[in-house]
């Protein structure tokens, strides 16, 4: 990025993150945190059905492949999406952590053109941690990989209760998720929606 803002920049106190006991294992995919996601749901038609991987440390891979539906300019794809899928992959990162958490800031820059028809190669890492604060970086290439970086994204997540969800959301998905018998896929619908 040309600039971090300071919103986005770790306290000097801030530690650096600690992955999980439980957290699923390097090179596991996470799945969707929810059905009906638009950055990673099955359930929705026309979202990026982002497939993310635990990595090492308290990292993730993901990708996702720009189709016709997610294009701003002719042949491009929106600028909106790339940011989702950003702020998808780096959600995804407090599955890591084991913390429910919503994003509270995303600043993004945009590199270079993603065409319909890219699979964008995301890496994405927790920085730091402070109290409730959740420090993060990610990137997206095109062509691989190690290809040229399209996208790359600070992020600052904040940890919430599950009563963030239950009080803001709408009652019939809310009710939906919490009635499915199997309880990871319950604790998982409020992971990283904010």
């Amino acid at each position: 990025m040309t600039a971090t803002s300071a919103a986005l920049t770790p306290p000097a106190d801030a530690i650096p993150p600690v992955r999980h006991p439980d957290a699923p294992a390097p090179g596991e995919l996470l799945g969707a945190h929810y059905e009906y996601c638009f950055g990673c749901g099955g359930g929705q038609p026309h979202g990026l059905h982002l497939e993310a991987r635990a990595g090492e440390g308290v990292t993730v891979t993901a990708e996702f492949t720009v189709t016709p539906d997610h294009q701003g300019a002719p042949g491009l794809a929106h600028g909106g999406v790339l940011a989702t899928a950003l702020d998808e992959t780096l959600g995804s990162l407090n599955w890591l952590l084991r913390v429910i958490a919503v994003t509270g800031r995303l600043e993004t820059d945009f590199v270079r053109p993603v065409p319909v028809g890219t699979v964008l190669h995301l890496e994405a890492e927790v920085t730091a941690v402070h109290g409730r604060k959740i420090f993060s970086t990610a990137v997206g290439r095109i062509g691989g990989p190690e290809g040229p970086v399209a996208v790359r994204a600070d992020a600052l997540f904040v940890e919430v209760k599950v009563d963030h969800f239950i009080d803001n959301g709408r009652p019939e998905e809310i009710q939906a998720a919490m009635s499915d018998p199997d309880q990871v896929r319950r604790a998982r619908a409020f992971e990283v929606n904010p």
